[in-house]
């Protein structure tokens, strides 16, 4: 992956955001929350202030006027500047074309799952699996009510999620029943390393036969 001059993900939501015209900080954080995408990319709204300086600081916005609303404090309206344009495009082309190195969590945590014991990973998993299964059905409840709403351009992001969901479902299940059944290889000795602590010496018991 680049190493971008503003490489908070919040910085990306804030230039798509002001492709719609300028706006001061709180209008762009509402926008954001109106488009969802708190659930697309991790965003801490408390480094909002920090992103939009660090983005005016390196040329993609630029403040255009302050406006006073009342009594509260005056705010610095902001638009994306050439140069910003050109950096959400390489941004979002990154971003599509090159596979992500950070490895998922639950890969982390499958490649310690023999810490668990088989009986433990079975319940954890399963309780995995309710999830998944409550994920895949609000996903698909959302994509219905929205495809009514807005073009499929604008959604397939939540399509995306859904079928990541739906396969992870698959695989999760899928190895549930190996697990249930007995069908994972080496299944006894790790149940025996798990009560006893003792590793066994011949790996070969955790080979399929």
């Amino acid at each position: 992956m680049k190493r971008r001059k503003v490489g908070n993900l919040l910085g990306l939501a804030v230039l798509s955001v002001l492709i719609d015209g300028p706006k001061h900080p709180y209008e762009m954080a509402t926008v954001i929350k109106q488009r969802g995408k708190q659930g697309d990319m991790p965003i801490k709204w408390g480094s909002l202030y920090t992103v939009v300086a660090n983005l005016e600081k390196h040329g993609f916005i630029e403040a255009v006027e302050s406006v006073k609303d009342g009594g509260r404090p005056e705010r610095t309206v902001y638009r994306i500047t050439p140069a910003g344009h050109e950096e959400l495009e390489d941004w979002v082309r990154e971003l599509v074309g090159t596979l992500d190195p950070e490895p998922p969590r639950f890969k982390a945590g499958l490649s310690m799952l023999g810490v668990l014991g088989p009986d433990q990973a079975t319940r954890q998993l399963r309780l995995r699996l309710t999830e998944l299964d409550e994920r895949a059905a609000a996903l698909r409840t959302s994509l219905q009510q929205l495809r009514a709403l807005m073009p499929r351009l604008f959604l397939v992001e939540v399509e995306y999620d859904l079928a990541m969901v739906e396969a992870e479902t698959r695989w999760v299940r899928g190895f549930l029943d190996e697990l249930t059944s007995g069908a994972v290889p080496g299944t006894d000795a790790w149940r025996r390393w798990y009560e006893t602590g003792e590793f066994p010496d011949d790996l070969g018991e955790f080979v399929e036969k």
